[in-house]
């Protein structure tokens, strides 16, 4: 395979771990814990891995002797930079507490732990995938790990190779599939360990406990880049409004983060829309303000950075969406076969399926859907998961926003109270950056909690995540340990019923993050010198540059951007 030069200088890099994971270890025991919320409820379902305690590691007086142990691997989800990274740490980690233990990683997400789809990763397969973005050394899916059945074939295929272990990384249904195996495991006693690691470039997987998630820091700096280098060709060309929907499915993180480094003319962000109760036409308004009063001081252009999940945190629309998962979720049919609302799926055209919705709905919830255009109002309707729920990811919001916004524009230029030009460009910023060369930060964070994962391994614990805090410090000072998983538990309602699920971390409209950027917004809305240009990546050069984490990670803990 042909390499470019970065590739190769890259291969090189060695990460950066903390001081503690440099040595032998010992484990120390933490306070005991509890889930997040619904503690009856999670500890009824979870009762052999509810309330473990949290563990440290500390370094040991005298060498340690482990165990050989084999270990599965398993990616799941969608892509984050920085993937490859874990699964070299864990390898790492593996040898090094003992030469002869293995690694296999299951081919294609979990249905390669069901399908006994696996091999053997050796030091020449790992060598050639370290410090690379994507996926693609054992590919990744989205088969959910549910049923007892096929946590049974999964026991099969570890008896036959050994495997003592499987490390599951991805998000926060990935680590919570992760829970109810451990939880079957331990039931069963069939000595299998199951590690989580925390994976979404969405970066609501967080609490005290996990900082951040790997991936999220490569991902906002290859948005915050192509940001800038639109804001400065906007600049330039002095006549677009460029809408900028990014990825991050429900929470408002990387909206937040782009705008920190790239200070945009403006960036809604969900939570704030849901917590002020807006509508559509409120959030028009707020933009076509700011084009306005741009206008007036001659500037008729600018960027507008817009949150994937925007439309369902919009009250009434969240509303409607609720009844719409509800009514439209999985129903079986006589012979058992899932298929999504029997009645709704056996109507022959749009017009009689929006009909059939319309009667269903409560009346407010009707006129919200009535008021919506057809192609909004048939994205919700038709364009769904297997599970009946609505596909945020695939409603061009920036589209929607652009048309509002232009009617609007119109109507005031036709009253006399707007005199610019109103031209618009969308885009969206997803795909790019999920299998990015990853940054610095995430090849040192994703290293050390493959060998994290190593080490929770080796001390027998099971239906843990790996976790390394205290991130805004150097490497060399970072706190590695393990999380219950059943900490990050609460009861919510999927698919019409209530099930534990770890709990998204929304932007917090009371960190400090948020409250930068409220404090500067309306700066940044009326200058074109407000606009920052952060650059591709560096991979080499100063830490200053190189090796700093994300302004909403400094923010939180306290420290200046």
């Amino acid at each position: 395979m042909k390499k470019s030069p970065l590739q190769i200088a890259r291969a090189w890099y060695m990460p950066k771990m903390p001081k503690v994971l440099q040595d032998s270890v010992v484990i120390r025991e933490g306070e005991k814990t509890q889930s997040a919320a619904n503690q009856a409820e999670i500890k009824k379902l979870f009762p052999n891995t509810y309330g473990m305690p949290l563990i440290y590691f500390e370094k040991a007086e005298h060498p340690v002797d482990y165990p050989q142990v084999n270990v599965g691997v398993i990616l799941s989800g969608g892509q984050a930079p920085g993937g490859h990274n874990v699964i070299a740490g864990l390898y790492d980690g593996l040898k090094r507490l003992n030469s002869n233990s293995k690694l296999y990683g299951f081919i294609g997400g979990p249905s390669g732990l069901i399908e006994h789809k696996v091999k053997q990763l050796n030091k020449e397969t790992i060598d050639e995938y370290r410090n690379t973005g994507g996926f693609d050394i054992i590919g990744s899916g989205r088969t959910k790990l549910e049923k007892e059945k096929d946590f049974d074939k999964g026991i099969e295929i570890c008896k036959q190779l050994n495997i003592n272990a499987i490390v599951i990384i991805g998000g926060d249904d990935s680590n919570t599939n992760a829970c109810i195996l451990a939880e079957y495991y331990k039931r069963k006693n069939c000595g299998i360990q199951v590690i989580g690691c925390p994976k979404t470039i969405d970066g609501d997987l967080k609490n005290e406990m996990i900082e951040t998630s790997f991936g999220f820091d490569t991902a906002c700096k290859v948005y915050s880049e192509l940001i800038g280098n639109i804001q400065r060709d906007a600049n330039s060309a002095k006549k677009y409004w460029h809408f900028i929907r990014l990825m991050g499915r429900s929470a408002s993180h990387i909206s937040l983060e782009c705008a920190l480094q790239t200070q945009p003319n403006v960036a809604i962000i969900s939570e704030e829309v849901e917590a002020k109760n807006l509508t559509l036409e409120d959030i028009v308004e707020n933009i076509t303000k700011t084009i306005v009063a741009r206008a007036n001081a001659g500037l008729n252009f600018g960027t507008i950075l817009i949150p994937e999940g925007l439309i369902e945190f919009v009250p009434a629309i969240k509303k409607l969406i609720a009844e719409l998962n509800d009514l439209l979720a999985e129903k079986e049919d006589e012979n058992g076969n899932k298929i999504i609302n029997i009645e709704f799926a056996e109507l022959a055209t749009d017009d009689e399926k929006r009909d059939y919705v319309k009667a269903k709905l409560t009346d407010a919830s009707r006129e919200v859907f009535r008021s919506l255009p057809k192609g909004i109002a048939r994205q919700l309707m038709l364009d769904r998961d297997p599970h009946g729920n609505v596909q945020v990811s695939l409603i061009e919001t920036e589209k929607l926003l652009i048309e509002m916004v232009g009617k609007r524009l119109a109507q005031l230029k036709a009253e006399g109270t707007y005199k610019g030009k109103f031209s618009s460009i969308g885009h969206f910023f997803g795909y790019e950056g999920r299998c990015a060369i990853p940054s610095n930060f995430d090849a040192d964070y994703t290293y050390s909690l493959g060998f994290t994962a190593a080490l929770l391994i080796a001390a027998g614990k099971t239906g843990y995540m790996a976790s390394v805090r205290n991130l805004t410090a150097p490497a060399t000072d970072w706190v590695a340990g393990g999380v219950p998983i059943t900490m990050l538990f609460n009861m919510e309602r999927r698919n019409g019923e209530l099930k534990p699920v770890i709990q998204k971390a929304l932007a917090d409209l009371n960190g400090a993050p948020f409250k930068f950027l409220e404090q500067y917004r309306e700066q940044w809305a009326n200058n074109e010198l407000s606009y920052v240009y952060p650059g591709p990546i560096q991979y080499f050069g100063p830490a200053e540059v190189c090796d700093q984490p994300t302004r909403t990670l400094m923010l939180e803990k306290g420290k200046g951007i």
